[in-house]
């Protein structure tokens, strides 16, 4: 299949389960993989990833269930509970970070990009997040990013003996496709696009 194909394929799919074929083992392998490939500015290679499956992918939307808990109120939460269920019926999820202690030492080594480096910083996550979303949809495994940071960072850097230096920037729930996607939108390419020749 073509790479184009391959983007194409890739969707966010919220119906998820845990019924994959591949192994922990060999999931892991392809999601190293993927972000060991994806390029960085000035090669800095400053994502880092959290491998959760099975319990210790549970054990991470409990943590984001009870923290929202406290914030959420009573009369909201069973939306939210639902939300948090069909993200922990899934195999797992990867916990994108980038670390700061990278971004900081580029900038005192480049401080003429100074203020550039946390901004391509970001850059490099969304391509490592991207890559990962696009290889497991290679494999069918279903996938859904989301943004519970920073209100799950400080128990879940606790809980997975993260670096205090990596700073979360997203989570990558993935499983088995239990619905498709639905139909995607597009805006008119004259809105988004300008070509010159």
């Amino acid at each position: 299949m073509s790479f184009i194909k391959e983007i194409e394929k890739r969707r966010t799919i919220y119906a998820i389960g845990n019924h994959v074929q591949q192994s922990n083992e060999d999931l892991e392998v392809l999601i190293k993989k993927a972000i060991r490939l994806s390029p960085s500015a000035f090669n800095s290679q400053s994502s880092r990833a959290v491998i959760l499956f099975d319990d210790s992918h549970k054990k991470f939307w409990e943590i984001v269930r009870e923290t929202l808990r406290k914030i959420v109120p009573e009369a909201a939460f069973e939306g939210t509970n639902k939300k948090i269920n069909s993200f922990a019926a899934g195999k797992g999820t990867v916990l994108f970070y980038e670390d700061q202690d990278i971004v900081k030492g580029l900038q005192e080594q480049f401080a003429a990009y100074a203020d550039n480096f946390p901004i391509w910083s970001e850059h490099s996550s969304a391509i490592a997040q991207f890559a990962v979303w696009t290889a497991l949809s290679e494999e069918n495994i279903g996938a859904s990013l989301q943004h519970y940071n920073p209100i799950a960072d400080e128990e879940a850097a606790k809980v997975f003996e993260v670096p205090s230096t990596w700073k979360l920037r997203a989570q990558l729930v993935f499983g088995s496709i239990e619905a498709p996607a639905g139909e995607k939108e597009f805006m008119e390419d004259s809105a988004r696009f300008k070509t010159f020749k």
